[in-house]
């Protein structure tokens, strides 16, 4: 596998991060577009991600400051084609998300995520990735489901 390089996401790279979402399930991807515009058109600080290998789109991560907290960001989503899942592809997303915010001066990144068996993989991962667990809010996403807090200092 050639190295992946990460840039920030364009127009281009629509189509491509559509199939990612269609194959993640991670949120409907006819969303994808309209969530994408106001960081395309320069209007917020939010970012948006795109790892590219070989030339393609096959995985982003989106982050946006969390409001009326000072350096604190949130990474609202991460995904990567489910076929190139565990070659470092999102480790190398995370990275550049932490870097573009280390770069910026900004404090804190956290991931929320599910409590449930079928995330066990996804808390892991955040775990190996140097982040630590800070909450557990039973049953937030859905009875039964609680949403699980994950920090790291930048």
């Amino acid at each position: 596998m050639t190295k992946p390089s990460i840039s920030s996401t364009t127009k281009d790279d629509v189509p491509a991060l559509q199939l990612v979402l269609d194959q993640t399930e991670l949120f409907p991807s006819e969303m994808l577009p309209e969530m994408l515009g106001p960081s395309l058109a320069g209007d917020t600080e939010a970012f948006w991600l795109t790892c590219h290998l070989d030339g393609k789109p096959v995985g982003f991560c989106f982050t946006v400051p969390e409001e009326l907290a000072d350096g604190t960001w949130n990474m609202l989503a991460l995904a990567v084609r489910p076929d190139l899942q565990g070659k470092g592809l999102g480790t190398a997303l995370v990275r550049a998300a932490e870097s573009h915010l280390k770069g910026k001066g900004q404090r804190i990144l956290v991931v929320e995520t599910s409590g449930t068996d079928d995330f066990a993989a996804t808390r892991k991962f955040y775990v190996q990735n140097g982040y630590d667990k800070e909450a557990r809010i039973r049953d937030f996403w859905a009875p039964g489901d609680d949403k699980v807090v994950y920090r790291k200092a930048l």
